[in-house]
């Protein structure tokens, strides 16, 4: 989401005593110099009074370590937070995270939950709260943000990667099972993407199917853009798609669009791998697109190479091993740290594909649609106009060496996006 938000202000008061939160993000960056905040209210001339989830946490957590934070401000020195010792550092992985807090309780409660089960906490002091406090989530009185910090400290804390089905049930008091079940067969924490739940009279429910501003629940609390542009992305919950991966990612290498472009700032050849790898079986593709103003100052070149030569290739470029290849921004191909002439020089905005057969262990690119050296990626085991793999495994990878212009491009794995532009031939959905 980068730096794009919504707000809202609400023309009544919800119930400030008891709500649940749930949520699925997809974080960009392991870790962050400030919190990733996903919902919460507070006004931002006054740092003193906020309720917020987030990841990271503004200081009540390690930034380092990506905690979930839950808290209260009241006044400014009073401070509850609920903090789990669980952390969030896988950046390909969809989080379920769940939040219920009631205050009526005669001891007030709050629990977070991750993927299911329960948090163990670093700190959680919210049965110090006095009965019957307002949070000051569901209140006229602040200004609400999705997608941003709710106070003058925190408004530059943006949420560092992708949402999905945002609930939030004011006055209800929800488990996670309610939103989400154990896979029988693969054990692994699944959406529930039709949960009867209710919401009160401040509740929504965003981010169900699309990137629109439309509450999905009955209440049709409807957010405003507060800034930046909403992105619609197939990658989601029941379906996972790759990026980048900021975790095998340079310094001087710079991820946006949910770590879907690459930038070069400075130096040689860096590379970055996708963070999914291909198997020793099956067919696989993806698209990347040159983003650049001029065809000379920027070398760059998209291929594929083994994840177990890592180190020889990552500073390097894709074909800098025997096994690995790489189709260059001046038409040729590199294998093994030699290049041949193999197609056409790209342009300032070509679109490069890569065609992976596992199957039958061929590579063949393409340039803005015609496949290079009269390859026919449906050509099975004869592989015309195809390379030859011999690995058991390949990621997708980029790399560039900066010129006069950084290098720069985008990806798409699947999304239908290149950078914040759709892809008119990607069609509605991931198939």
């Amino acid at each position: 989401m980068a730096s794009t938000y919504l707000t809202k202000t609400y023309s009544g008061n919800g119930n400030r005593n008891k709500g649940t939160i749930s949520v699925w993000c997809k974080f960009s960056r392991e870790q962050t110099s400030s919190d990733s905040t996903i919902f919460g209210a507070g006004n931002l001339g006054n740092d003193s009074d906020c309720t917020f989830l987030s990841v990271n946490g503004n200081g009540f957590g390690n930034v380092s370590t990506r905690q979930i934070i839950f808290a209260l401000r009241i006044g400014g020195g009073t401070v509850y937070n609920a903090v789990s010792n669980n952390l969030l550092r896988d950046v390909n992985a969809w989080y379920h995270i769940v939040v219920r807090w009631d205050t009526t309780l005669g001891t007030p409660n709050c629990d977070i939950y991750l993927n299911g089960e329960e948090v163990s906490y670093s700190a959680n002091n919210w049965s110090s709260v006095s009965q019957n406090t307002n949070t000051y989530i569901g209140s006229t009185a602040q200004p609400h943000y999705i997608g941003r910090g709710a106070t003058n400290a925190m408004q530059n804390n943006y949420m560092d990667g992708c949402m999905s089905h945002l609930h939030y049930c004011d006055g209800y008091y929800y488990d996670a099972s309610t939103f989400g079940s154990t896979d029988a067969t693969t054990g692994e924490w699944k959406i529930n993407t039709s949960p009867s739940v209710s919401y009160g009279t401040n509740g929504f429910w965003f981010f169900k199917d699309d990137n629109t501003l439309t509450d999905q629940s009955p209440n049709s609390n409807a957010f405003s853009l507060g800034g930046g542009t909403l992105t619609k992305t197939e990658d989601c919950p029941s379906n996972v798609f790759a990026t980048w991966n900021p975790l095998a990612t340079f310094a001087n290498i710079t991820l946006t669009n949910g770590n879907n472009t690459y930038t070069l700032n400075a130096g040689d050849w860096e590379s970055t791998p996708s963070t999914l790898a291909m198997p020793s079986s099956g067919k696989y593709y993806a698209e990347f697109k040159r983003n650049t103003s001029s065809t000379s100052s920027q070398y760059m070149m998209v291929g594929v190479a083994e994840p177990k030569n890592f180190n020889a290739w990552s500073t390097e470029y894709p074909g800098y091993t025997s096994s690995g290849y790489g189709y260059g921004w001046d038409g040729n191909i590199r294998n093994n740290a030699s290049y041949t002439s193999y197609g056409s020089a790209w342009g300032a905005t070509s679109i490069i594909g890569v065609a992976v057969d596992m199957d039958n262990k061929k590579l063949y690119f393409h340039k803005d649609g015609v496949y290079q050296n009269s390859g026919v990626p449906t050509s099975g085991s004869t592989g015309t106009g195809a390379k030859s793999l011999t690995g058991d495994e390949y990621y997708f990878v980029v790399s560039g060496y900066k010129n006069s212009e950084n290098p720069s491009m985008h990806a798409n794995f699947g999304n239908g996006y290149f950078g914040t532009t759709a892809v008119s031939s990607a069609g509605t959905n991931a198939s």
